[in-house]
């Protein structure tokens, strides 16, 4: 281990640098300024950024030349589940770090809902060994679920009284609105907490201002990543907060945030930075990933410098880990990156903790998963189902059934739609001329082998089904379909094999994906889980679906927070009265 006495040393170059970046242009976030620079990195920190470094080499120092290149921090994704990318830890810093990313936020959530909290120290041993830092928040309580869904492991307030004064937690995950403004007594014990041992508190509240939004700050809520208008985005910084700019793979809200800075006042531009949320490899791979934002926000209008700062210092200030990261400077931990200019932003050169990762855009680093424990190995807790299962029974043997549908009208809203369905031998039958689909939500843990019925409608399913086990934020098992026969293979495929994603039509499996890993994630390599994603995509296609990913929006039924309605193991859920509701609205015998 490094000593604070080396480090002095290495600062005033009594010892030489193991690096040096010579004739670049920085990019200093602290001061808004470009101008000629070297920097000297020793054991992973910088030690020296000047006009020249020449003091620092030794005569085993490498040399970067980084003429015509301008040097910037690393950059930081404020919220992501890195998980919802389907990726273990080691894939995913394999798909992103190349792009610029060196540090991520994350609850690892996903993780917790399968394995628990103390089975995350398997993920942490894993990404000790990466070039990429995770601050890692403790989620405010889980389920996030409103009503309570059903997963493996629950965080209560005891788990705040434990991790929150360590080292490697950073704050309070995605603590939602609603379970702030129901004063959860978790919850509020984990914001007392927080606030007790200067953690931030990290917030999710889409759609939420004037009293409302004044209600929620009054949590002590630091951060939010959630605004779904760029007046919303605003008013969120005004109050204080520091708001986060979301583009996934399915939901694009940047062009619309960004308007609070270009049509706003400027001084917005230091309560802003990035996050992803959920990314899919084909995603990152075919556009980028923070580099792919900064790029964005540039042909938005946003200078340059702003946009870095966005994607770098903004981000390390809001989650008070500013002192390792987010700018160049010496005592700062070596995360640099080589761009060719900073209006077209090509991340070209990456050196993430001191190592260099890529160089001139080929890989130097290689990612080789660690071995898994059985731990981690995906199970679906459940006997094998028959179709008779995924059928919806009333006590009317024939006629008609209003039904109210949960219906998706885009990746991040649902809204209720009626219709007039079938009953056919005591079921109600789902309905492809009216774009009507059954689905089932399938408690997969072990714990009580709930099993939910409802329909779904938008989505253009005229035959077969499809399933998923990885489906934030209980990761149960959901599958929707037209046929019940179809319905039950592509749920025994998954039970079988231990988690994954299938799309599955006649009676034939024609696209799957394993995910053994929690049966939420593979150590499958991006290029290889893309290939995958665009076989499932287009299998679902053939079975008549429109929607952009359907697996992808299979995936966020059961998140209830999605305005308006939901689907989880527990039952259909109406998050606007945040209780349970009969999807069976009126019986007609005839």
């Amino acid at each position: 281990m490094t000593t604070l006495a080396q480090y002095l040393d290495a600062g005033a170059a009594k010892v030489p640098a193991d690096l040096v970046i010579e004739h670049g242009t920085l990019a200093n976030v602290d001061t808004g300024e470009f101008y000629p620079a070297d920097v000297a990195v020793y054991q992973q920190r910088i030690v020296a950024v000047d006009n020249d470094v020449s003091a620092y080499v030794g005569p085993k120092t490498r040399h970067i030349d980084a003429t015509g290149k301008t040097l910037v921090p690393g950059l930081i994704d404020g919220h992501i589940h890195v998980e919802c990318s389907k990726l273990s830890m080691t894939r995913f810093a394999q798909l992103a770090v190349p792009h610029g990313t060196t540090s991520i936020v994350s609850g690892l959530d996903e993780y917790i809902s399968v394995i628990g909290v103390k089975g995350l120290d398997e993920i942490f041993a894993e990404i000790k060994n990466l070039p990429l830092k995770v601050f890692w928040g403790l989620p405010y309580k889980t389920p996030y679920t409103i009503p309570k869904s059903t997963i493996a492991y629950n965080v209560t307030a005891a788990d705040h009284e434990h991790y929150l004064p360590q080292e490697n937690c950073y704050g309070v995950w995605e603590t939602v609105k609603e379970a702030v403004a129901t004063k959860d007594p978790d919850t509020l014990k984990a914001l007392e907490l927080a606030k007790r041992y200067h953690k931030p508190i990290f917030g999710c509240s889409p759609m939420t201002r004037g009293r409302d939004l004044n209600a929620f700050l009054m949590s002590g809520v630091h951060i939010d990543h959630e605004s779904y208008s760029h007046e919303e985005f605003l008013e969120k910084a005004r109050k204080g907060l520091r708001v986060v700019i979301r583009e996934s793979s399915v939901t694009k809200f940047l062009a619309e945030n960004v308007r609070a800075l270009t049509e706003g006042p400027a001084g917005v531009a230091r309560h802003i930075s990035f996050c992803t949320d959920d990314v899919n490899a084909r995603d990152v791979l075919a556009h980028g990933h923070l580099d792919h934002m900064v790029r964005l926000a540039i042909q938005a209008g946003v200078a340059p410098m702003t946009a870095i700062q966005m994607a770098s210092l903004n981000g390390a200030e809001a989650y008070h880990v500013d002192d390792t990261v987010g700018s160049i400077a010496p005592g700062k931990d070596a995360d640099i990156l080589l761009v060719d200019r900073p209006g077209a932003f090509h991340v070209e050169t990456v050196i993430s903790k001191g190592q260099l990762v890529t160089e001139n855009q080929q890989p130097v680093l290689t990612f080789t998963p660690p071995r898994r424990s059985a731990a981690l190995q995906g199970q679906l807790k459940h006997p094998l189902l028959k179709p008779a299962d995924f059928a919806y029974p009333v006590d009317t043997s024939a006629g008609t059934a209003r039904v109210r549908t949960i219906h998706s009208v885009g990746p991040f809203v649902r809204k209720a739609k009626d219709v007039t369905l079938t009953i056919h031998d005591g079921q109600v039958q789902p309905d492809a001329a009216q774009d009507v689909a059954a689905v089932s939500v399938i408690e997969r843990h072990g714990v009580n082998q709930n099993h939910a019925r409802g329909f779904i409608s938008g989505w253009s399913i005229t035959h077969g089904a499809i399933a998923t086990s990885a489906a934030p934020d209980d990761n149960n098992l959901v599958v929707a379909g037209v046929d019940l026969a179809d319905m039950a293979l592509a749920a025994n495929t998954l039970i079988d094999c231990g988690g994954g994603q299938v799309v599955v039509d006649h009676g034939q499996v024609i696209a799957l994906l394993k995910l053994p890993l929690a049966g939420i994630a593979t150590d499958l390599t991006p290029q290889e889980l893309a290939a995958k994603e665009i076989e499932l995509k287009h299998a679902a296609e053939q079975l008549g679906s429109t929607l952009p990913d359907p697996l992808f929006y299979l995936s966020f039924l059961p998140i209830t927070a999605i305005p308006d309605l939901a689907i989880t193991d527990g039952g259909n859920v109406d998050y606007t009265q945040l209780t349970y509701f009969d999807p069976i609205l009126k019986l007609s015998n005839s």
